[in-house]
């Protein structure tokens, strides 16, 4: 059971220690997992859902007035995950930038400076402002590496329903900025129908390898039912690109026996599965999995 000094909403350590908590008890809250850090020196109940409500409420706890949250910490409470998989262990700093004529922040937890944003650009969540999902798209866009920008993108356009056309018409507004010529390459790569980091990566992989787009998403249909949903694929050639995210969340024995079998079926009805993981993005790895798919598209052509 929690200790009832516990709020029912994000707080600092100084207001837990206001409420009667002792620094050992709420460090101990922490490693047995009752207790989750969200952000530096802001904490929740590990009950309490992880939602934009609760994020935004965290923020403000680490907020000064006349700042923005924008970049990655923005994007975090817009829905759309952009933190790396090995930062998750220990919450990052909030981005932020302090509007024109402001001081930037020098709070420890915050990573900040000043920025031009217009007012299209800022709303409000819960008296916290932040940047508008389209601002943030596009500055991920120039700001993040290759493959974590295509990701955002691909994001941003499914949960926020943002489109190529409303991504391109802001582009001029980023003339000569840092980065905006990756965005320009990226924007029409952008899919909303990625549904994972991991799908995003490879289908850019494979685009940069010179090979056509495979379909994202794709239903087989076998005796008029649909069967199995795949990640990527090239239907006519009947080759299937299958992302295994299974390093980001725990898969039962059940669905991993699951994949099995239909990769099998997939397999016994004539089609090529490769499967790519988060390992398979180096150097090596690349050239195998991609001279792989070449000749099964070379072949079935």
């Amino acid at each position: 059971m929690l200790p009832p000094e516990i709020p029912e909403r994000p707080f600092t350590w100084a207001q837990a220690e206001r409420a009667g908590m002792s620094r050992r008890t709420l460090d101990d809250l922490v490693r047995n997992h009752k207790v989750r850090r969200v952000l530096q020196g802001v904490y929740v109940r590990a009950d309490l859902a992880d939602d934009q409500e609760v994020r935004v409420q965290a923020a403000a706890l680490a907020l000064r007035p006349f700042v923005v949250v924008c970049d990655r910490t923005a994007a975090w409470i817009h829905g759309v995950e952009t933190f790396r998989y090995r930062e998750l262990d220990v919450p990052p700093p909030l981005e932020t930038y302090a509007l024109r004529g402001r001081c930037r922040t020098t709070r420890k937890q915050c990573a900040g400076g000043t920025r031009d944003l217009s007012d299209e650009d800022i709303m409000a969540i819960g008296g916290v402002l932040v940047t508008t999902p389209l601002r943030t798209a596009l500055d991920l866009g120039c700001k993040l590496s290759r493959h974590e920008a295509i990701a955002a993108l691909d994001w941003f356009m499914r949960v926020h329903g943002i489109t190529r056309e409303e991504l391109d018409a802001q582009l001029p507004r980023y003339f000569r900025r840092r980065g905006v010529v990756q965005l320009r390459e990226l924007i029409p790569l952008a899919d909303p129908r990625a549904e994972s980091t991991g799908e995003s990566w490879t289908r850019l992989e494979i685009r940069d390898a010179g090979l056509p787009a495979p379909q994202p998403q794709y239903w087989v249909v076998h005796e008029g039912r649909e069967l199995f949903r795949l990640d990527l694929a090239y239907p006519h050639a009947r080759v299937a690109v299958e992302y295994d995210g299974q390093e980001f969340h725990t898969s039962s024995e059940e669905q991993r026996e699951h994949d099995r079998a239909r990769r099998q079926w997939l397999r016994d009805h004539g089609w090529t599965v490769i499967v790519v993981d988060k390992d398979s993005f180096t150097f090596e790895a690349l050239a195998a999995w991609l001279g792989e798919l070449r000749v099964a598209l070379r072949l079935a052509a």
